[in-house]
This record gives C-alpha cells, structure tokens and sequence, in this order.
C-alpha cells in the first residue's frame, strides 16, 4: 500500500514534468492548467494500471502448486473504465499439497481452497473443503470441524475446481 502510494506520486510527478516541458517548448503558449492536469491524469493512469495488472501480478507469485480455480471479473460504477473492460477483482486456488483422502471411500477428498481478492488492501482468506468426486458435491468445514451443508454446490464436469481435485 505505501509503496503504491509512493509510485503514484512519483507517476504524478512525471506527468507534471512532461507538461512542463510541453509548456517550454511552446514558450509557456500551453496554459498552465496542464500541468495539474497532466499530474492527475498520471496519477490516475498508474492506478488504473495497477488493477489491471493486479491478477498477473499475484499469480506470478503464486507456488507452483497452487492451480487457479476460478477468477471475478466484474465492472465498478465509480470507475466507469471497468464497465467496458471488466478486471479481475478476485480469484480462487487450490493448493494441490492439501489434497487428502481422509476417509475410506476414495471419492471423499478434502482439500484448501484460498481466495483472493483486491480490495482497499489485498485480501487472503482459505477454507478447508470437502469433495465427493462420485457426484461432484463439493461442503466448506466450519471451524468446528464439521461439514457446512447449507453451503453445498454441485459443480459442472467442465469445472476447474473439479478437474483440479478430482483428476489427480
């Protein structure tokens, strides 16, 4: 976050000296709202930047053994350039370590699910889950050990998350 802040105003900077220099070339015939300008719109076109470059940025440094899963990609009224060309703003891996029978039936695997998501402050949140291969259920644990029934999904043959647990 501080390092952001500081690039930004460095962008800011950089885009105030090239309005600078546009105003000495024209012998100061540019008017001077340029410069300000030209800073916000620097500083405004780093940030920007930054959220489209945020999902490479993470699965970059991501293990090799965390397989992407599923990804969000959604526009944001208050920034009307994602209406048009959506980012992504969350994404989901599996950590194909965790990958465990832990019971006799070998459809039955339990596996870490993590979340990403950018927000003011990245943010990373991981979840134990258990999958019945056989039907494809996939049920979060609760904290207390126990599977979470009311949150049941059943996924699609084609689902990466299925593929990713299940083929291995």
């Amino acid at each position: 976050m501080f390092w952001t802040l500081v690039a930004t105003v460095f962008c800011g900077l950089g885009a105030a000296g090239i309005a600078l220099a546009i105003r000495a070339a024209t012998r100061n015939m540019a008017p001077k709202w340029i410069i300000p300008v030209f800073a916000g719109a620097g500083m405004l076109g780093y940030l920007i930047y930054g959220e489209y470059i945020w999902f490479d940025h993470k699965q970059s440094r991501l293990p090799d053994e965390a397989v992407v899963v599923s990804t969000e990609s959604r526009g944001i009224f208050w920034r009307p350039w994602s209406l048009v060309y959506p980012y992504v703003t969350a994404f989901s891996t599996v950590d194909t370590d965790s990958i465990a029978q832990d019971t006799g039936n070998p459809d039955i695997i339990r596996f870490t699910l993590y979340r990403f998501e950018q927000k003011l402050t990245d943010t990373v949140s991981h979840r134990v889950h258990i999958i019945n291969c056989a039907s494809r259920e996939v049920v979060p644990i609760g904290s207390d050990g126990t599977p979470r029934v009311d949150n049941l999904k059943v996924l699609n043959l084609s689902d990466p998350l299925f593929s990713a647990v299940c083929s291995g």
